[in-house]
């Protein structure tokens, strides 16, 4: 098979939005940039996906801070990239429907705002005036100022776009087939359908996918894809202002006790309230989180499942018609970190993945930290609870 030589200094392996950002700030940087995707940008996971970036729906401290500071990071690239993300900074809220809610959320609250989180206590009163279509009984929300959405297959397209006028080559539909380590045990070549390509680094930007590329050099990456479905509602009067969701998920997840009594169907498709208005009048209606392996088809119980918890929220949505229903595969990882690392075994070989449900919101972050990192600078913030050696040494 001919070799071909196209002097890359890095291969960025994955054109969804993660995989974009790495692109485009290694090329930022001043590094010859290949991206190679199987099959066009954004055709995977961040084609399949709410645009989320959205930092109160996650554990107090680190991982909220990686959304704090993309966020920010986002604002900046609306200047950079010469295209319509459809950015919007509405804010969100999730609403409370018990005491036992009321008191977590209170308490959570107060580690938010330690972390520098704009959230605030809404009450009842003010909770309806906002929303008036709520179902009533709901005792107040917590509402994040900050939080904010986009089009995720934009932003993929954005920073592609971006990266190829700083001189990145962009290889749609070309699969790598193969890594080629030399001798040492580095990175030395990639195989596509088109040939082999000389390269010293390969960045893994896979999604959940990534474990197929890590077995190419030795590695069992423990991410899992884990489906989750939407439903696309018809363009209708506003029902909703801003991302709405229920707390009881966010109680749930880090106390499973409070759960009991919850609707069978909502626990066995993971399911909870998501309430998501778009710029082009649609609303999406979420969510579910499966272990069903790499399956991508969305399934009548669990689109029933989200319908029938929606309406619960905002009784007004059975007189609206379902248009479509998509489901896309959250890179899962243990512990609900990613991995934005090098991997010390394999050097050349690095990691950006593992994002779970919050890729769409770190993806600057994660472009940022990861072009720092091939670079071997000072990095943005500390990297270090993202490093792959927690799988393997810790």
């Amino acid at each position: 098979m001919m070799t071909l030589k196209n002097n890359l200094d890095v291969a960025v392996v994955g054109g969804g939005v993660i995989g974009a950002s790495c692109a485009y700030y290694l090329a930022k940087a001043g590094m010859k940039v290949g991206l190679f995707e199987k099959g066009d940008i954004a055709s995977g996971s961040s084609g399949s996906c709410d645009g989320n970036i959205m930092a109160q729906d996650h554990q107090p401290g680190y991982d909220t801070n990686l959304t704090i500071i993309s966020n920010k990071m986002y604002k900046e690239l609306l200047k950079e990239l010469d295209w319509d993300i459809e950015y919007s900074e509405k804010g969100s809220i999730l609403v409370i429907e018990t005491e036992e809610e009321l008191k977590f959320m209170k308490d959570r609250m107060k580690q938010q705002l330690a972390c520098g989180l704009p959230v605030r206590f809404v009450d009842k009163d003010e909770l309806y005036e906002q929303e008036p279509l709520l179902a009533p009984g709901f005792l107040g929300a917590i509402e994040c100022a900050s939080d904010a959405a986009c089009m995720p297959i934009q932003v993929a397209i954005a920073l592609v776009r971006r990266a190829r006028s700083l001189g990145a080559e962009i290889h749609t539909f070309e699969e790598v087939k193969n890594i080629e380590l030399d001798k040492k045990g580095k990175v030395s070549r990639i195989e596509t359908m088109q040939g082999k390509i000389s390269v010293p680094r390969v960045i893994n930007c896979c999604g959940a996918w990534a474990p197929f590329l890590g077995k190419m050099v030795g590695l069992d990456i423990p991410i899992k894809p884990r489906r989750g479905q939407l439903v696309v509602v018809e363009q209708a009067a506003q029902v909703g202002h801003r991302k709405i969701s229920e707390a009881h998920y966010i109680v749930a997840k880090f106390h499973p006790e409070l759960a009991e009594g919850t609707d069978s169907d909502m626990i066995k498709y993971g399911v909870a309230f998501v309430f998501e208005p778009t710029l082009s009048g649609n609303t999406l209606l979420g969510s579910c989180r499966e272990f069903a392996g790499y399956d991508t088809r969305t399934t009548l119980p669990a689109i029933r499942a989200i319908i029938k918890r929606a309406i619960h929220f905002i009784p007004s949505l059975k007189y609206l018609h379902c248009i479509r229903t998509y489901a896309g595969l959250r890179p899962y990882t243990p512990d609900h970190l990613s991995i934005v690392s090098q991997v010390d075994e394999v050097p050349g070989f690095y990691i950006a993945a593992g994002a779970e449900g919050d890729g769409i919101g770190i993806a600057p972050i994660t472009g940022l930290l990861m072009s720092q990192i091939v670079l071997d600078q000072e990095t943005a913030i500390d990297a270090h609870p993202l490093r792959w050696s927690r799988f393997t040494q810790d």
